[in-house]
């Protein structure tokens, strides 16, 4: 694995403040860590949109080390605040097994919770995500996903109201 520069893992945390301002992200906050190998950690506290994008630009690599564990680590913080983006990437991150076990019936959950929750604009898309899921799982298996992502949106809709 390539070593990142000192000076520019420095420059990390400043970097995400601006991309978060830029991209409209209010209440953002990001701290650099490092883990005993040497790898950055972030801590990000903030809206659920800039925690999915921070989570992206890891899981990419766009401007930051590619981590596939932050990245879904991010999307896991955003898609419970109720991120439909978030939720849609860290349903694929399960699909690929990026950064997180592989589970399909996982996938289909946060799947369809991005399906349900998007955009008109982007629900077709998550759709279309969700069913290609689908297609490699059992009978069993969906419903299963099905029922875990319907106790999540009761539980997240009892929270909130």
């Amino acid at each position: 694995m390539k070593r990142v520069p000192r000076t520019f893992t420095k420059a990390l945390p400043a970097l995400a403040v601006v991309l978060a301002c830029l991209t409209g992200a209010r209440g953002f906050a990001a701290d650099l860590h490092r883990r005993s190998d040497g790898q950055p950690i972030v801590m990000a506290r903030g809206n659920a949109k800039a925690l999915g994008r921070l989570g992206f630009r890891y899981e990419n690599g766009f401007g930051v080390p590619q981590n596939y564990a932050a990245a879904a680590d991010l999307y896991r913080r955003a898609a419970e605040q109720g991120d439909a983006f978030a939720q849609s990437r860290l349903g694929l991150s399960y699909d690929k097994g990026h950064g997180v076990p592989q589970d399909l019936i996982l996938s289909y959950k946060w799947l369809n919770l991005a399906a349900a929750r998007g955009a008109r604009r982007e629900r077709d898309f998550y759709l279309r995500l969700r069913d290609a899921v689908a297609s490699k799982m059992s009978t069993e298996q969906i419903v299963e996903g099905q029922r875990l992502a319907l106790t999540w949106a009761a539980g997240w809709a009892t929270e909130r109201y």
